[in-house]
């Protein structure tokens, strides 16, 4: 998910460009503005920690970029283009690296398990905005 910062930073198209490149197949894309209640799901698992607010907040604040993404190892993948959450631990060449200064304005989610991955599509996503199309790019990467 693009969050609220690379939408304001007009920063969409570069990051999904780099997720491309790599590789990873958009099989799902919307732009959607979180509720509170949606963006308190998403996090649900921060619920009990000091920082759970200001991510609800921040996730709530604006439109966000919603995305599935195929590819082999998928979720690895995604977190090692993605780089470390905290900014100054993000290599440079990450998204987080390159567009990132503070933890609590990240611009970019992704999932960090397969099992909270499919957990997280459920929330964003119907079956029906989920397209599995025939890539004549696969085997190229």
């Amino acid at each position: 998910m693009l969050k609220p910062g690379v939408v304001n930073r007009r920063l969409v198209g570069e990051v999904i460009e780099r997720l491309e490149k790599k590789g990873l197949k958009i099989v799902g894309l919307k732009l959607v503005h979180p509720t509170v209640e949606l963006a308190q799901e998403h996090y649900s698992e921060h619920k009990d920690k000091p920082f759970f607010t200001e991510l609800v907040d921040y996730l709530s604040s604006g439109p966000v970029i919603a995305m599935v993404l195929q590819a082999d190892d998928c979720v690895q993948l995604t977190r090692k283009l993605v780089g470390k959450t905290k900014p100054c631990d993000a290599e440079p060449g990450t998204i987080r690296g390159d567009y990132c200064i503070h933890t609590n304005r990240n611009i970019i989610h992704a999932s960090d398990s397969d099992e909270n991955a499919e957990r997280e599509i459920k929330l964003w996503f119907k079956d029906s905005e989920i397209f599995d199309w025939n890539d004549c790019e696969d085997g190229w990467y």
